[in-house]
């Protein structure tokens, strides 16, 4: 193999691995920030931490046949997501009087997973499509774990510009790979769309429509399974 390919799969690879270690410990402290306000002891607080920062990793590793998903098989990724927990443990005052810092924080994790997870989809094969998928799914597959777990819904589900952001990143690296753009200005481009998104969503209280399944004289009316409101035919 050339001498130049081999430094540019390094490249890629080191990329890689350096956007994932810290997207893992950003979404770690969110994980762990949830558990303490909801005063969960310390292994739960590390199951969280945990779960936020690895479970979007490991869904799409386990979907593009990367087994064993590297968020299990590679030390650093539980290393990371404990190292957070325990810190957001001892010093969960100071980190939540940061509270915006933690949004940009997050905005900067999302980023990071978003287009790490595209890049590494492509890797392994999968169409553009699919790649750009693959992206978003990394970057908010920890937060609905994290949220489930504590039995909220999933604040990515609602109507914050959260997986769009994640998206624009992915969709960008995807096109730079069909348009043979340089691979580290590419995904570097991608990450700035998708945190600069974020950012301007929490700026500026960006939203998607939200659904209004109810009509006039129906608030709090159960629904049967056709989707009106019971008792109605």
């Amino acid at each position: 193999m050339p001498l130049n390919l081999l430094l540019e799969q390094k490249t890629i690879h080191d990329l890689l691995l350096a956007f994932d270690l810290a997207g893992t410990f950003v979404f770690a402290i969110s994980g762990a920030m949830l558990g303490v306000q909801r005063r969960l002891d310390i292994f739960g607080i590390l199951v969280l931490s945990f779960a936020a920062s690895s479970a979007g990793g490991i869904v799409r590793d386990l979907l593009i046949g990367a087994i064993p998903p590297a968020g299990i098989s590679d030390w650093r990724y539980l290393a990371v997501s404990v190292a957070a927990g325990l810190l957001t443990f001892v010093c969960y005052s100071p980190i939540a009087r940061l509270r915006r810092a933690i949004l940009i924080f997050d905005a900067a994790g999302l980023a990071l997973f978003a287009v790490a997870g595209a890049e590494k989809a492509l890797t392994h094969g999968l169409n553009p499509p699919m790649a750009a998928l693959m992206g978003m799914l990394t970057g908010i597959g920890g937060g609905i774990v994290r949220d489930l777990l504590v039995a909220r819904t999933p604040a990515v589900l609602q109507s914050d510009l959260y997986a769009l952001a994640a998206l624009a990143g992915a969709v960008l690296v995807v096109v730079g790979e069909g348009l043979h753009w340089p691979v580290v200005p590419t995904t570097i481009a991608g990450a700035a769309a998708c945190f600069g998104l974020r950012l301007a969503a929490i700026r500026c209280g960006w939203n998607l429509p939200v659904a209004r399944p109810t009509e006039s004289g129906d608030h709090g009316a159960e629904l049967d399974d056709s989707g009106a409101p019971k008792g109605r035919r």
